[in-house]
């Protein structure tokens, strides 16, 4: 029988898929490696989900990201913060930054969200 945090893992992993497809053309969020450079890639989250796990799979708080910012870097994330804020714009960045609470995560809720990200996928996967 899985645990809570089992199942917290397994959204984190489809959302994180959905991330990278998502972002599959895009470079990293945080440097200048373009979206061919060969290397592992990961999804960031800006505002980490210990810090904030009450947004651990809010879609503006995660973008595809090299390993090396990722896991080396600490995510980079004053090159990170600047690049979102490009994108997304400055009021949502601001938001995410104080979101502070922590949550936790019924198990239907996490059912549900991994059965949405896995459409979202095969969606995304079909379309292109």
């Amino acid at each position: 029988m899985k645990s809570n945090a089992d199942h917290c893992n397994d959204a984190q992993e489809w959302v994180n898929r959905y991330v990278r497809l998502r972002d599959r053309e895009k470079g990293c969020c945080s440097c200048d490696r373009l979206a061919t450079w060969g290397g592992q890639w990961h999804a960031s989250h800006f505002r980490s989900r210990g810090a904030a796990s009450a947004i651990r799979y809010n879609l503006w708080n995660i973008r595809k990201s090299c390993s090396i910012c990722n896991n080396w870097k600490s995510g980079n994330a004053t090159d990170y913060e600047t690049r979102l804020r490009a994108e997304i714009g400055n009021e949502k960045v601001d938001w995410l930054k104080t979101q502070t609470q922590t949550r936790k995560y019924s198990l239907e809720y996490l059912e549900r969200l991994t059965r949405i990200f896995k459409r979202k996928i095969k969606k995304l996967s079909t379309n292109n």
